[in-house]
C-alpha cells in the first residue's frame, strides 16, 4: 500500500519531498528545486554521492535531478504524453534540449528524473537508452525512478514525512471529476436546445466586483472568466431548470458540496481565486476523459458555479 498518494500532492510538495530524498542519497549540499533560464526547475548536487547509485560506485561530479508530478491517477511512463520517440510535445523530448545545453556547458555529468508514475523495466530501458542515444551521455550516468522507487526510499528513510511536513490534512484542494461529468455530458448532447434560449445571463445573487474581492479573484483574471463564459450561465441555468434534468441537478449539487468543502478547507490563505478556478480545472481534466473532451464546458459550469454564488466566499450568499 503507497505510504502517500502521490497524486494528491501540489507539485510543489512533490518537489520538497524529492529534494529530501536527494539530500539523503546525495549530500545536503543538494541544492532545491528552482527555475533556470531555460524555464526548466532543476535540484542539483556537485560533488561525489554519498550512496547513489550505491556507496561503493557513486555518481561524481554535477548532477541534475528532475522532479515530474502528475495529479493524475494511476499514469506510467510510456504513456505518448510522458515518453514518445513520436511525440515531440512529450515530457522526455523536452527535456531531451536542456540536457543537451547543459552537457555542453559542463553543467552535467548524470541525470536524475523522478517521477509519480508507475515504471515498468522495459520502459525505463527505453527511455534510458533514448536519453543516452540522444545526449551521448553514458546509460549508467542516466537514471529514471517512478513510485516503486519512491516507496522504497520512503520504507528506507522514514523521517522524511515528518522532515518536510507531509500530513493528510495539507493536502492540496483536489475534487472528484464523477458527477460533473455526467452532468457535462448531459450538458453538450442538449446543446441543440439552446438555440431559442434567451442569452440574458442570470442575476448573480451578489455583485460579481464585491464577490471578487471577497475572494481575492484578481481583476485580469475576473475580467477573461467573465468575458469569455458569461454568455454560457444562461445556456446552463436553463438546462438545470428543466423538469427533465432533475437528475442532473442532483449530480450539481452533491459536485458544488464537494467543491465548496475543500476550497474551505484546503484553500491557502495567499491564494488568488485564479488559482483556486485553474487547479480545480487541472484536477478535473486530467483526471477524467470525458471532462477532457469538454474543456471549455467544464470551465463555463466553473465559472456559472463562481456567478451562481455556489462557490467562493460571499457574505451574502
Amino acid at each position: 500500500m503507497a505510504k502517500y498518494a502521490y497524486s494528491d500532492l501540489s507539485d510543489g510538495q512533490f518537489e520538497e519531498l524529492v529534494l529530501a530524498i536527494c539530500q539523503h542519497l546525495f549530500g545536503l549540499a543538494t541544492q532545491g528545486f528552482a527555475k533556470g533560464p531555460d524555464g526548466g526547475r532543476d535540484a542539483k548536487f556537485v560533488g561525489i554521492a554519498e550512496r547513489y547509485p550505491s556507496t561503493s560506485s557513486p555518481w561524481q561530479g554535477t548532477t541534475i535531478i528532475q522532479a515530474k508530478h502528475t495529479i493524475g491517477l494511476n499514469k506510467s511512463f510510456t504513456e505518448s504524453d510522458f515518453f514518445s520517440k513520436d511525440n515531440e510535445n512529450c515530457v522526455i523530448q523536452k527535456e531531451i534540449p536542456r540536457i543537451q545545453s547543459l552537457i555542453s556547458k559542463g553543467e552535467l555529468d548524470n541525470y536524475l528524473l523522478i517521477a509519480n508514475r508507475r515504471l515498468t523495466g522495459n520502459g525505463e530501458s527505453q527511455i534510458v537508452s533514448y536519453i543516452s542515444s540522444a545526449c551521448n551521455l553514458p546509460q549508467s550516468q542516466i537514471k529514471v525512478c517512478g513510485i516503486e522507487q519512491l516507496e522504497s526510499w520512503l520504507k528506507f528513510f522514514r523521517e522524511i514525512p515528518d522532515q518536510v511536513h507531509l500530513d493528510p490534512v495539507d493536502a492540496p484542494l483536489l475534487v472528484s471529476p464523477d458527477d460533473l461529468a455526467e452532468v457535462i455530458q448531459a450538458l453538450d448532447g442538449q446543446k441543440a436546445s439552446f438555440k431559442t434560449i434567451d442569452d440574458t445571463p442570470p442575476t448573480p445573487r451578489v455583485e460579481y466586483k464585491t464577490k471578487n474581492k471577497i475572494n481575492n479573484f484578481t481583476v485580469e483574471g475576473a475580467r477573461y472568466w467573465r468575458s469569455r463564459f458569461l454568455k454560457e450561465t444562461s445556456k446552463i441555468d436553463s438546462f438545470l431548470s428543466a423538469p427533465q434534468n432533475s437528475k442532473f441537478v442532483k449530480m450539481y449539487e452533491s459536485t458544488v458540496d464537494e467543491f465548496q468543502c475543500n476550497i474551505i478547507a484546503k484553500r491557502k490563505d495567499h491564494q488568488n481565486f485564479d488559482e483556486v478556478l485553474n487547479h480545480i480545472f487541472r484536477s478535473l481534466v486530467e483526471r477524467d476523459p470525458d471532462l477532457r473532451r469538454h474543456r471549455s464546458l467544464t470551465r463555463a459550469m466553473l465559472f456559472y458555479m463562481y456567478w451562481n454564488c455556489d462557490i467562493g466566499e460571499d457574505e451574502e450568499c
